[in-house]
């Protein structure tokens, strides 16, 4: 992301951790911004952001994939409400046949 619009989040809700990718570019904390959006603990059937480490998801007995699949795109969105920031997954999502992305599992 562009560094002046990681100043405007910093100026609008307090210093984020980031990380220089370049002069002009920073990465900021996904962890940071997944816990100020309020998410630790939040839960989606038996699925769950850690209560402790905003970057976890677990699961707490009996989720489904559909659990875990809602629950990620649940912490996207609620990210990129509050901030504007569009969160990218690091994890690989496999599908039958090929590798897909959190947002193709969630258009079905």
């Amino acid at each position: 992301m562009k560094k002046s619009v990681a100043e405007k989040i910093e100026a609008s809700f307090g210093e984020c951790p980031s990380y220089a990718i370049n002069d002009d570019e920073v990465k900021l904390a996904a962890g940071w911004l997944i816990d100020q959006s309020g998410l630790k603990g939040y839960r989606v059937g038996g699925a769950a952001v850690h209560e402790k480490q905003a970057l976890v998801l677990v699961n707490l007995g009996g989720a489904t994939a559909a659990d875990v699949v809602t629950l990620a795109q649940h912490v996207v969105d609620t990210v990129y409400r509050r901030y504007g920031v569009k969160l990218e997954h690091e994890v690989r999502f496999m599908a039958k046949d090929a590798e897909t992305s959190l947002e193709a599992l969630c258009q079905h």
